[in-house]
């Protein structure tokens, strides 16, 4: 079995609407090209500083979700919603959802980002947990048939998660993410691919791009990996979108050779 995959890359900003406009343009590129599933990056409709997150936070059936639901469904296809700001029940903070939407339209599963960016970037200190609140649940879904595991951007430094999707089934791990150029450029791909190899899966990571605020600019370089380690598909700079196929038989090939999750030892440590 084949899946193909796409990513759409993106530099959003505070403009809403033209972050809509294009991120549909991309979606549709990446459906004639014939990719069945379409992910976008973290904050793909508003990416601002403070102000602006609570302000542009929307339930996942808002308008900019719903936007890409349509998409889906008129296009026959799976898309991704990297993330957008949710509101939470947590005061003076929102989440920041991951959703994902079947070729019907409908949401077939939303995972809130758990481990938040709370670091200094070079000389930049970033503090996620100020405007967002974590969310706790371990998500997967099926796309065709085929497990899906779903993260956040910052949750790709975190190996705990990524095996705990694939004990869950998962074959293809989603990372939709807003990298800093920082750590981007010394830590992105040696991420994805070591995720990629530990767990026997491919990885689907979508990316936003260049500067969003003075000073605050994102790595890009989207990209898809097999179960190998081998980056099949990669973009640079710029707004765009990359596609590859998934051949599933990979997997199975791959597990086969080096079975990391049948050769794990819970009762000599814990996940």
């Amino acid at each position: 079995m084949r899946l193909r995959a796409a990513c759409v890359q993106l530099n959003t900003r505070q403009d809403t609407a033209a972050a809509v406009r294009t991120a549909g343009e991309l979606v549709r590129k990446a459906a004639a090209e014939g990719a069945r599933l379409i992910a976008l990056p973290e904050t793909w409709a508003y990416k601002g500083g403070h102000a602006g997150i609570a302000a542009s936070a929307e339930a996942l059936d808002g308008p900019n979700n719903a936007a890409l639901a349509e998409l889906a469904a008129g296009l026959g296809v799976y898309v991704l919603a990297g993330s957008i700001y949710e509101p939470s029940p947590v005061a003076g903070r929102v989440y920041n959802t991951s959703a994902l939407f079947g070729p019907d339209g409908e949401l077939l599963a939303a995972y809130r980002k758990i481990h938040l960016f709370d670091v200094v970037a070079g000389t930049v200190a970033y503090r996620e947990s100020d405007d967002v609140a974590a969310g706790a649940d371990v998500v997967t879904a099926a796309v065709d048939g085929v497990t899906v595991g779903l993260s956040v951007c910052y949750d790709l430094r975190f190996p705990e998660l990524y095996r705990s999707l694939a004990l869950r089934g998962a074959e293809i791990l989603l990372v939709p993410s807003a990298f800093t150029a920082y750590t981007g450029a010394a830590h992105w791909e040696i991420l994805l691919r070591a995720r990629a190899v530990e767990n026997g899966c491919f990885v689907v990571a979508p990316a936003q791009v260049g500067e969003h605020l003075p000073g605050r600019d994102c790595w890009g370089h989207s990209m898809i990996v097999d179960p190998w380690g081998i980056v099949l598909a990669e973009l640079g700079e710029g707004e765009g979108v990359c596609v590859a196929d998934l051949d599933l038989g990979r997997l199975a090939e791959v597990r086969a050779q080096i079975p990391p999750l049948d050769n794990r030892r819970p009762d000599a440590y814990t996940l």
